[in-house]
């Protein structure tokens, strides 16, 4: 089974997704993040394919994508570094996590093939309108296995919700703010009344909720509401702050009490 939906299956609360660019701080550094990562006991890695116009990322993401495009970071070797990676944690789901342009640069289905020979267990396309995962990511997505993850915000219909949990597979991406990311240092009570509307309508699929996770009260928070948090903008900036990334995932786990 999909490692992903394995650790869906066996761990309904307290999730923990990392995200991290690939090629940031330095070309080399995606396989040492992961190791980490694994070390440190993240649930999930979210591998961030760097793109130049990051529509839906704060500036802190938009400064990692920047760095790992100067520093050569492409989807081809993020692929390659990521299957050097999987060799050395066999366990802990992968999901790459990006915009559409370098997926159709690279073609749709070489890109779905080659993620899943590098040990890719999900894909999250923000950008991806989901009449087109529909009518042309779903077969694909079940044909290797890959999972694909929509995202919801405080303004998704309820009618588009209910057609994400009927159609998407893995967990569903709850967007805390309908803004870009970054960190926040506490939810708002509007952000609370949404979490709980969403508990409400008793979908099928898990819920993870990112943007804005810094601390942990906005960890413990978010993993309240739903089955865990997803952190990036926080992660990032503990890669740039500590030497290694061993210390950056020290730094995160503490500041989110984990």
């Amino acid at each position: 089974m999909n490692r992903l939906q394995q650790l869906l299956d066996i761990k309904k609360k307290d999730l923990l997704s990392v995200y991290f660019t690939a090629g940031f701080p330095d070309i080399d550094s995606t396989g040492e993040v992961i190791d980490a990562l694994c070390e440190g006991g993240a649930d999930m890695i979210e591998v961030g394919i760097p793109f130049s116009d990051p529509m839906a990322d704060g500036p802190v993401i938009q400064h990692s994508g920047s760095t790992a495009l100067k520093n050569g970071m492409t989807l081809r070797l993020l692929l390659d570094q990521v299957e050097e990676a999987r060799k050395r944690n066999p366990d802990t789901p992968f999901i790459a996590m990006g915009y559409i342009n370098p997926i159709m640069q690279m073609g749709v289905e070489n890109f779905f093939k080659r993620a899943k020979e590098a040990g890719i267990d999900g894909v999250i396309i923000p950008d991806l309108p989901f009449s087109n995962y529909i009518n042309e990511y779903k077969e694909l997505s079940r044909k290797y296995d890959l999972p694909m993850i929509m995202l919801i915000t405080p303004e998704t219909s309820e009618e588009r919700i209910r057609l994400i949990d009927e159609h998407c597979d893995g967990f569903i991406y709850m967007v805390s703010v309908a803004s870009t990311t970054g960190a926040r240092d506490r939810f708002t009570d509007e952000q609370v009344a949404y979490f709980k509307r969403i508990n409400d309508m008793n979908l099928k699929h898990q819920r993870l909720i990112g943007f804005g996770i810094s601390n942990k009260g906005t960890y413990d928070e978010a993993c309240r509401y739903s089955s865990g948090a997803i952190i990036g903008s926080q992660f990032i900036k503990c890669l740039e702050a500590n030497p290694t990334p061993k210390e950056a995932v020290a730094d995160l786990l503490q500041k989110i009490g984990r």
